[in-house]
């Protein structure tokens, strides 16, 4: 940013909850023309959430209507990420309120990803469809390295559910926990999951717990943003949406609702849909501005 230009607003948002002191909260830069990284950085950092999302003007080739389309990077206090869920369903919710709702398309580091936006009854709710996901096996000596950071013995591991690595966006570790118990206390040791989580390039570890058929409870410490834990991951979820179907955990075509943030005390709700013969995952969300 240069000494001369204007300081852009700051808008603070959060996502996957209707109530400002429930789910993620994130800042959304609708105008970042003027910022360069460290300027970005210096107001994620600022705001301390875990990440913040700045928009641009879209490429010339990413189509999509005009005043709807943007180019957008996410960047934690710590550094720049590839893909943020949370961070792109406030900023469809801020640009909603001030465009309407319809279909928003984004032009993020990881691919292009269009967003559906509807209100009703004054509810804003935002649908991210994510760019194409896989899934691969983790190495056991990086797993149990990632266990001795969680302080999770592997008997308390759902034995149903393997662990692997997904991605939709950004790479998450899946870990799924045998009990509600198990994954309600958590206390990893910081340093040792960042190191790991940085040679592995993940974004955050996805720790879940299944509740019935189609719920589940997880948590995703996110050590390498300077965060200790994410309280509603989007991407984390499209992870865990094609990771669940990858392995037959799920139908093709199912729904499934992910609580998060209850063990923070900012309670959220992510809609994860699989659709039968398109391979992308949706992510969906109501979201609400923080005054």
């Amino acid at each position: 940013m240069t000494t001369n230009a204007p300081r852009p607003e700051v808008l603070r948002y959060t996502a996957f909850s209707s109530a400002p002191d429930g789910g993620n909260p994130a800042g959304v830069v609708l105008d970042a023309t003027d910022l360069d990284d460290s300027a970005m950085l210096a107001i994620a950092a600022g705001l301390g959430y875990s990440e913040s999302a700045f928009l641009t003007a879209p490429p010339a080739d990413l189509g999509g209507r005009p005043g709807r389309a943007y180019s957008i990077r996410y960047f934690s206090p710590r550094a720049e990420v590839p893909f943020c869920g949370h961070a792109t369903v406030a900023t469809a919710v801020a640009l909603a309120e001030r465009v309407g709702p319809g279909e928003l398309l984004f032009a993020t580091r990881a691919g292009t990803v269009p967003v559906q936006v509807a209100e009703e009854g004054g509810t804003i709710t935002a649908t991210l469809t994510s760019v194409e996901p896989y899934v691969e096996k983790i190495a056991d000596v990086d797993l149990a390295e990632a266990l001795a950071a969680l302080g999770w013995p592997v008997a308390d591991l759902d034995p149903a559910f393997p662990p692997r690595i997904a991605f939709a966006g950004a790479r998450h570790l899946v870990v799924a926990a045998a009990t509600r118990a198990r994954l309600a206390d958590l206390a990893y040791d910081f340093a040792r999951l960042e190191a790991l989580m940085h040679r592995l390039d993940l974004t955050t570890v996805q720790l879940v717990w299944r509740e019935s058929a189609t719920v589940f409870h997880v948590r995703d410490p996110f050590p390498v943003g300077g965060v200790v834990e994410d309280p509603a991951t989007g991407a984390a979820a499209a992870a865990f949406g094609a990771y669940a179907r990858e392995l037959g955990l799920v139908p093709e075509d199912a729904v499934l609702s992910l609580h998060q943030g209850e063990d923070l005390g900012r309670p959220g709700e992510l809609t994860v849909t699989l659709r039968a013969g398109d391979s992308r995952v949706r992510v969906s969300g109501t979201g609400v501005r923080i005054s």
